[in-house]
């Protein structure tokens, strides 16, 4: 049996997703729909597929599965597009929203333009864990910082950003046994006026992506954490802009250890596309 799924197609800084409303439509099985949502040339084409719902300790929620099917913790980026999604499809009034994801309840601040469209979202990312310095042993050709911020995130300083080979070093690293949940991977060049980073990244189950919001925000912990000279997780508040293929993220630690992300949310277009729904098989 086929349904008809009405989708969004949304974008912060070019990481771009597949956004489904399941209080309206329901998808049995969204490791399968983004599999081969994401394909670009068979399907809409897409970084993954995130899917909007109720929840009950929130005003709302999403999960958020990547383009390999593998569903992740967080998405720094798609939590802006749910933000723009839910205020511009008139689901909520509020330009506080409180959005439950696996990596727990993150608050978005939607920011307005003067035709009441959300022009940018800052996010509150919560604080970072693990943070530590992580020596590979020659296991491949860099040493880094690792650390969560709700996911896994593996990040390098290179003076030669632009002479890394992504494509072939990113997938050797995010399968290292040294990551056993394997983990996103940024390679961060800091640039010479202090607040600026340039980063590249490889995300954990997509692939080269034009942008990671939870991996810029992992790239500027790990630039404080070096600028702290300590090996603690109590960092110096610092604001850095995160310059990415898709575009630039601003992320600020507080004096608390939070770690606030804003950026831009813009909606791409709107379609529909066939969801075949699979009947369990009968006992026999």
């Amino acid at each position: 049996m086929k349904n008809t799924v009405r989708f969004t197609k949304m974008q912060g800084a070019g990481n771009d997703y597949i956004y489904v409303n399941t209080m309206q439509y329901a998808i049995a099985d969204p490791a399968a729909a983004s599999r081969k949502w994401s394909l670009p040339h068979t399907g809409i084409g897409s970084d993954g597929l995130v899917l909007i719902g109720d929840s009950s300790e929130a005003d709302f929620s999403m999960r958020i599965f990547n383009a390999d099917g593998s569903e992740a913790m967080m998405c720094g980026n798609a939590s802006r597009c749910v933000g723009k999604y839910l205020y511009e499809n008139g689901l909520t009034d509020k330009t506080s929203v409180r959005l439950e994801t696996l990596s727990g309840i993150k608050t978005l601040r939607l920011e307005l333009s003067r035709d009441g469209k959300v022009d940018q979202v800052c996010v509150d990312m919560g604080k970072p864990s693990g943070i530590r310095r992580l020596k590979t042993g020659g296991r491949f050709p860099h040493d880094g910082i690792a650390l969560s911020m709700g996911n896994p995130h593996f990040v390098i300083f290179t003076d030669d950003l632009d002479g890394i080979d992504i494509e072939k070093e990113g997938p050797v690293i995010e399968n290292d046994p040294l990551f056993p949940d394997r983990t996103n991977v940024e390679f961060a060049r800091l640039n010479a006026d202090g607040g600026t980073i340039r980063m590249r990244v490889w995300e954990r189950g997509s692939g080269i992506t034009k942008a990671c919001g939870t991996g810029a925000c992992a790239t500027a912990v790990a630039a404080a954490f070096l600028d702290s000279l300590q090996d603690t997780c109590n960092l110096p508040a610092a604001k850095s802009v995160i310059e990415m293929d898709g575009g630039c993220l601003t992320v600020e630690i507080t004096p608390d250890g939070h770690v606030l992300m804003t950026g831009p949310a813009v909606k791409v277009f709107e379609g529909e596309i066939e969801y075949e729904i699979r009947k369990p098989a009968e006992n026999l």
